[in-house]
């Protein structure tokens, strides 16, 4: 075990339920993770169109899902009303999300190797002849259109499955920034820009020194979109690792290693 990350603190902004376990491998790092969701996920606004995707699941040859979130929040709604069809091929934009599909017994993914996205995922060989495919694309409301274009463009019939919605918390981050006034916070996990513009507004909401306090502070992202973002809004250092928890934690005892 590793010493580097004994009493340092790490902001983690990933939504309510999905960062208990980045937050247990910090804990047995040595760090401490300080838990301050920057995305709020709820459901979908049309929970009608959601139910009909679902009911209409045989007719799909593969289903595809953007993010963990989307894995939780579809394998809820489609256990409520049926099972998940036996012949269904299961695709995931990353090995984060595929390992959430593998956590629900979906043994067989396709998935990116390392980090992924949604081009990543377009450009394996397996999704290049896709000509009169059915696929469905589960994901909150919103996001990026590319993985979409691009199967229709090689001639599937692509519908979306939209099973949540992202909004910003309403919370007070007035401790969290007294707290890192005094120090208290190390460094920052942001895994998208949606959460990194939510924290932005949240810290803004809170105190005039919240903003300036996330552009000084080490801040770790997982995609260099997420990083491009960051720098954007002028924060001073951006770590961009690689997928998943384990990276991660890898990357913040790295860096606490060597200052």
């Amino acid at each position: 075990m590793s010493s580097a990350l004994t009493g340092r603190a790490v902001l983690v902004t990933r939504p309510a339920g999905v960062a208990e376990r980045l937050a247990a491998l910090l804990g047995a790092s040595g760090g401490e993770a300080v838990l301050l969701p920057a995305i709020e996920i709820l459901p979908p606004a049309d929970g009608a169109a959601l139910d009909a995707a679902i009911n209409d699941l045989d007719a799909f040859d593969t289903a595809v899902f953007v993010s963990p979130t989307a894995v939780r929040m579809a394998n809820a709604a489609v256990s409520a009303r049926r099972a998940w069809p036996p012949r269904m091929n299961f695709a995931a934009v990353g090995s984060e999300t595929a390992q959430a599909l593998r956590r629900i017994g979906i043994a067989e993914v396709l998935a990116p190797q390392g980090r992924g996205d949604s081009e990543a995922l377009a450009a394996l060989p397996e999704l290049a002849e896709v000509a009169g495919r059915r696929i469905v694309i589960f994901r909150g409301q919103g996001g990026r259109e590319a993985l979409r274009e691009v199967l229709i463009e090689r001639g599937a019939k692509v519908e979306y499955a939209q099973c949540y919605r992202r909004a910003r918390p309403r919370t007070d981050a007035g401790a969290l920034v007294e707290r890192w006034e005094r120090g208290g916070i190390d460094a920052v996990s942001i895994t998208s820009v949606e959460g990194l513009e939510n924290l932005f507004a949240m810290l803004g909401d809170s105190g005039t020194s919240g903003p300036a306090l996330l552009r000084t502070t080490p801040v770790f992202v997982p995609h260099p979109r997420v990083g491009e973002a960051a720098r954007s809004r002028n924060v001073g250092r951006v770590i961009v690792t690689a997928a998943g928890d384990e990276a991660l934690v890898e990357a913040l005892v790295a860096f606490f290693a060597k200052v």
